[in-house]
């Protein structure tokens, strides 16, 4: 997790998370997944949230493609 704007009491963070239960969801089920896990926080202050989610293996895609 990154606090955006140098992490001085900011509410936006960018999260790049990698779980299996994104296997078989879409973008937005992914999203709704990470939203609902996270409603304390939003009700808290957490304002907004750049999301990555990605299975294990789309991860490990994504890094083998960069590594080449």
């Amino acid at each position: 997790m990154r606090a955006q704007g140098g992490g001085s009491g900011e509410t936006h963070f960018a999260l790049q998370i990698i779980s299996e239960a994104f296997k078989g969801k879409t973008t937005l089920q992914r999203h709704r997944l990470v939203y609902s896990a996270l409603s304390d926080e939003f009700t808290q202050g957490l304002h907004a949230l750049s999301l990555k989610t990605k299975t294990p293996e789309e991860a490990q895609r994504l890094a083998a493609g960069q590594a080449g």
